[in-house]
């Protein structure tokens, strides 16, 4: 079991699609919208791509290749600059939703003082009109200094949890050991870049992947969905094991 002092030091990274928040499809009607305006028809690029655990930078590289445009980082810069300013009308759309268990376990983890993060897939501004459209963005710090990892940190999500780790280390003031931090995200993209860098993963089969899925993908744990959670992470925080691990 690890040290009070690692277990002092342990940080919670939260995805956000599918694990924290349902957007109903509105960071794709966003970024259609954008991409409609800057190349024209697109001939429903987007509609066979596989979203699920993607970046950002990695959908707009994806969508580009299938319409026979060369990726530019300028281009991609500019496309996800605009695609916020769309996302701020999608993300009114019906059918948004905090799943379930979300907002009472962000409480509870806010009120023992445990730090949280995000390593997420999204740009920062759009992790956050997500979250705020669901009133839990206030539970996350934002700006340089926070503990996460975000689209703009890398292509690869690999990068975002790297970013997340080092960002994690400049503010304990020491190496953040990847064993101390925990990636909890719904896809086995979470699943694969989290464990490249060592870190264990709580997988919760609330996006499109079953447990059965994401286990066999290596989470480390993996639970039907946050609802119930809290104890289990507060026991992980204070030393424990990895939530959803078998008994």
């Amino acid at each position: 079991m690890p040290s009070s002092t690692s277990a002092d030091r342990r940080v919670i990274l939260f995805d956000v699609d599918g694990t924290l928040v349902h957007a109903a499809g509105a960071g794709r009607r966003a970024l259609g919208r954008v991409l409609v305006s800057e190349l024209g028809q697109i001939d429903h690029a987007l509609s066979g791509l596989r979203l699920d655990g993607m970046t950002d930078r990695l959908i707009v590289r994806e969508v580009l290749d299938t319409l026979g445009h060369p990726f530019d980082d300028a281009l991609c810069d500019r496309l996800l600059a605009d695609y916020v300013e769309a996302l701020r009308d999608e993300i009114g759309g019906p059918g948004f939703e905090v799943l379930r268990g979300v907002e009472p376990l962000l409480g509870t983890l806010a009120a023992s003082g445990a730090t949280v993060g995000l390593c997420t897939g999204n740009v920062a501004e759009g992790a956050r009109l997500k979250l705020a459209r669901g009133g839990i963005d206030h539970f996350f710090e934002w700006g340089p200094d926070a503990i996460a990892g975000f689209a703009h940190d890398g292509e690869a999500r690999e990068r975002i949890v790297r970013a997340a780790l080092d960002r994690g280390s400049a503010r304990l003031g020491s190496p953040l050991h990847p064993s101390d931090a925990l990636v909890v995200g719904d896809t086995p993209r979470d699943v694969s870049a989290a464990r490249a860098h060592g870190v264990p993963v709580l997988a919760v089969a609330t996006g499109r992947f079953s447990e059965g899925e994401l286990r066999d993908a290596g989470a480390d744990g993996v639970l039907p969905s946050l609802e119930g959670a809290a104890p289990a992470l507060l026991a992980w925080l204070a030393g424990g094991r990895t939530p959803g691990v078998p008994a």
